[in-house]
């Protein structure tokens, strides 16, 4: 059975692009518009991965992460973080906000597909 992956990403074309290249390996994806639907979405999906964007419109990928993080059924669901906007600090946020991985963009095909297989 495939391994499943939820693809949090408000830019049309850069979820687009996540979950092709995902599709492309043989993963099984759900893609996420809407940050306010990702908790509901990863309880019916039950995925083995989590890949967050952090610049969300209407909500914080950090509080999406500490929210899973804080919930019994979902802390143990890894999440790989994306930001475009990588700052000094910002990898250290994202980890303690609990999130295992972090890649910032624009991604690059390897590492991103490393990360993921590292995660999963």
């Amino acid at each position: 059975m495939a391994k499943r992956i939820l693809v949090v990403e408000d830019n049309d074309l850069n979820r687009k692009l996540f979950c092709d290249l995902l599709r492309s390996q043989g993963f099984a994806v759900e893609p996420v518009a809407d940050g306010n639907e990702a908790i509901e979405r990863t309880r019916g999906f039950v995925p083995n991965l989590v890949i967050m964007d952090i610049q969300l419109n209407n909500i914080s990928g950090l509080d999406l992460i500490e929210t899973m993080k804080a919930d019994r059924e979902l802390r143990l669901i890894p999440v790989l973080a994306v930001t475009a906007y990588a700052g000094k600090g910002d990898e250290e946020r994202i980890k303690e906000a609990g999130a295992e991985g972090y890649l910032a963009k624009p991604v690059s095909i390897g590492p991103f597909l490393a990360a993921v297989n590292r995660l999963i």
